[in-house]
């Protein structure tokens, strides 16, 4: 009857060693962020119609976008925003605006934004605008993902 329980006890031994080894080697993989899908990610940028981003650049300290005009007419900017840490409206109150943009043309928008180096942006992009023939302001949404690198 002891022997029962002795060969019981090293059987759960020599599980529990292996079980504790794979727990290890699991968390140094972790540590070395083998299991971090932000560096796997690519840099994106889509903003949905009328308007286009024909690309984007993320740093620390600024995200610009080179924003396409697909509207077929006059638009002015009036608000661009980046997920909830990076805007920017145009002559401070956000009422006058700064920032033309011609049918088919483009125009680099930078925004002010505090990100950590290495780090990954994700945001979603909402830019308000007005159409030359309309007093209603409508806006256009997307997605950014970017990888921050330095300047």
């Amino acid at each position: 009857m002891e022997r029962k329980g002795q060969a019981a006890m090293e059987f759960l031994m020599t599980y529990g060693w292996a079980i504790l080894a794979a727990i290890i080697a699991i968390g140094v993989l972790a540590w070395f962020g083998v299991f971090n899908p932000g560096r796997l990610s690519q840099d994106t940028v889509f903003i949905g119609a009328p308007l286009g981003a024909n690309a984007a650049k993320v740093n620390v300290s600024t995200v610009t976008i080179d924003l396409q005009n697909g509207a077929g007419e006059n638009i002015q900017l009036r608000n661009v925003q980046v997920g909830s840490t990076c805007e920017r409206s145009f002559n401070g109150a956000g009422t006058n605006l700064g920032i033309n943009i011609s049918a088919s043309s483009s125009a680099l928008l930078y925004l002010n934004c505090t990100s950590t180096l290495d780090d990954t942006l994700r945001g979603t992009i909402t830019v308000n605008y007005l159409k030359s023939t309309s007093t209603i302001e409508q806006s256009a949404t997307g997605t950014l993902t970017f990888k921050v690198k330095a300047a």
